[in-house]
């Protein structure tokens, strides 16, 4: 038999009065644990998944310490039990005789504490499997009963678990029942309980007894001294009453707050378990991370394709800045009117290119959301110039009609000088008259139509408005060539022969002068892609809030309850860690 000694009980009662598990004077339960469990109540308290739970919960209870008997069906815990309390033999037979032997929970005083015996955990029942690990639950300290023909896997399990997870390894004593049966060898026995115990082999004493010899010798009349004398001492049971005396000695508030603090684990453990969705609620959650993981991909698609672009079009800057330096003549200090109108032209394409890339790249998140969730996804906003989708096989190729009219004023300027092709965009777009003229241009063909006619509200065909339609298309005009102020910023000093040099005789002058052109370019393509970044970001934000906001109704439901669910399993987390700690302070 293996025992711990006095020395170590009066070291764990040590640690636990350290840790202020033994705080009051009379016996009374722990402080610190009873303040967990109140917190417990609050939490579990607020939501009606976990309310019903606060009745487990630890309150303050001075009585008595209870040991359970856990144990099978047919491993003796009534006959022990019946032993323990010395019964005579009529009393003894009233005890053990029921079939399957116990119901449910039966107290039985004893020394000052209550003996519980348990419904046999293998009995086949299980109502009676119920019972008795709620009288575990209850329990302070554990008579964990077995029978020399050795437990099986799942009683093994059973007991491991119940010396491990459940807390019970210094509060438990392992009794080997029914010893002395024919052909039963005890060391090779009790070397086999040892290692089923495993890691607990050490922690836990090992009592072999055989309550029904002990029984006999007290009531049988026929026995001599010597026999009852031989029979009581080989029963064992003596050996365990010393045990179980050592394992109570520390007393209510030495023993119940450790039996307390795992019990609390216990019931937040089953509140975590409450909070495992199913039904309706798992399809409303589910829903809503469905939900929140597509949007979160089209954000980061149309990202992508926002930051690849800008970075795109600001390579284009640098390419066409580089192109306006090498053309300065050493001659006269000018650039070259066709190249001025050709990177004018080049300049407008890659913003153009740009806004098909970034539209086709929106419209692609909109087309795989509303696949996903219907026409309530709400259509993005048109980006800049308002460019729509080509169609499946056009005449020719669409474009821009921002480019289209730069062109065409590239053109007329070049018979002035380039830097005229400022101010006629300036002019369109704040002369109706230009405005109204450039639509005219626009609807004489079909592409030309197609980009003016967005929605089917602006043209009846060439050369034909609908009502209001002419004043809409004007008004786009304006608006396009608002929009494309930024080409004459970047235009400004190489369409400006004046500014690009002043001394043509000087080589130095115009190499510093070039210089000057690449890095106007260089600054002002940072500034476009940044600006791109930003504002296609924003009008991204915007969109992504209108699906947030048109998809609300199947959202809504599943992200109250994973919002509380994450809430509730925050506090359960929090107070089952502060749990642990104090347990494991007492162990220290």
């Amino acid at each position: 038999m293996s025992s711990p000694s006095g020395s170590r009980s009066a070291r764990i009662q040590e640690a636990e009065k350290a840790m202020g598990l033994r705080t009051t004077a009379d016996g009374g339960p722990s402080v610190p644990v009873l303040a967990l469990s109140a917190r417990a109540q609050e939490v579990l308290t607020a939501h009606p998944r976990t309310r019903d739970l606060t009745a487990s919960l630890p309150r303050t209870d001075t009585g008595p310490l209870r040991i359970a008997l856990l144990g099978p069906y047919s491993s003796g815990k009534s006959t022990l039990i019946a032993a323990l309390l010395r019964l005579p033999a009529a009393e003894v037979e009233d005890l053990v005789d029921a079939a399957p032997k116990t119901l449910e929970e039966t107290p039985y005083p004893w020394n000052g504490v209550t003996l519980v015996d348990l419904p046999g955990t293998l009995s086949g029942d299980d109502s009676h499997r119920a019972s008795a690990e709620r009288g575990v639950r209850g329990a302070d300290a554990l008579m964990i009963v077995t029978t020399s023909e050795l437990p099986g896997e799942a009683e093994t399990e059973a007991i491991v678990r119940a010396l491990d997870a459940d807390g019970f390894a210094d509060r438990s004593v392992v009794v080997v029942n029914k010893m002395n049966a024919e052909n039963s060898d005890r060391e090779v026995i009790l070397d086999e309980i040892r290692k089923r115990l495993g890691p607990f082999a050490d922690r836990v004493p090992i009592v072999p007894t055989d309550a029904r010899d002990f029984l006999d010798a007290t009531n049988d009349v026929d026995l001599t001294d010597e026999e009852r004398e031989l029979l009581a001492s080989g029963s064992g049971i003596d050996a365990l009453t010393t045990e179980l005396r050592r394992i109570v000695a520390p007393g209510v508030s030495g023993v119940r707050p450790r039996a307390q603090a795992y019990e609390l684990l216990r019931v937040l453990a089953d509140a975590e378990e409450m909070w495992h969705l199913h039904g309706e609620d798992l399809d409303a959650v589910r829903t809503a991370e469905k939900v929140e993981a597509s949007l979160s991909h089209a954000r980061e698609g149309v990202l992508k394709a926002l930051e690849r672009e800008s970075e795109v079009l600001a390579a284009r800057i640098r390419t066409e800045g580089g192109r306006i330096a090498d053309s300065v003549s050493e001659k006269n200090g000018t650039v070259p009117t066709g190249i001025a109108t050709d990177v004018a032209g080049r300049l407008v394409d890659s913003h153009t290119d740009f806004d098909i890339s970034f539209s086709s790249s929106t419209r692609a998140a909109y087309d795989a959301l509303t696949a996903e969730f219907g026409d309530v996804v709400p259509e993005p906003e048109e980006w800049v110039n308002n460019v729509n989708p080509p169609e499946a096989n056009p005449a020719t190729p669409t474009k821009s009609p921002l480019e289209e009219a730069v062109k065409k004023a590239a053109e007329k300027a070049a018979k002035q000088g380039a830097g005229k092709l400022s101010e006629w965009l300036r002019k369109i777009a704040t002369d109706k008259e230009k405005a109204a003229a450039v639509a005219d241009w626009l609807n004489k063909n079909k592409v030309g139509q197609k980009l003016l006619d967005s929605g089917g509200k602006v043209t009846n065909g060439a050369k034909k408005f609908k009502p209001w339609g002419k004043v809409n298309a004007t008004n786009k005009v304006s608006s396009w060539a608002g929009k494309a102020q930024w080409a004459p910023m970047v235009m400004g000093p190489a369409l400006d022969a004046a500014v690009i040099i002043k001394d043509q005789s000087n080589r130095m002058a115009v190499d510093k002068h070039r210089k000057e052109i690449r890095d106007h370019f260089a600054h002002v393509a940072l500034q476009q892609r940044d600006g791109l970044v930003d504002a296609g970001a924003a009008h991204l934000r915007g969109w992504i809030a209108d699906v947030e906001d048109a998809l609300s109704d199947l959202t809504r439901p599943g992200g109250q309850i994973g919002a509380t669910r994450e809430a509730a399993l925050k506090e359960i987390g929090s107070l089952r860690d502060a749990t642990k700690r104090l347990i494991e302070q007492a162990a220290g």
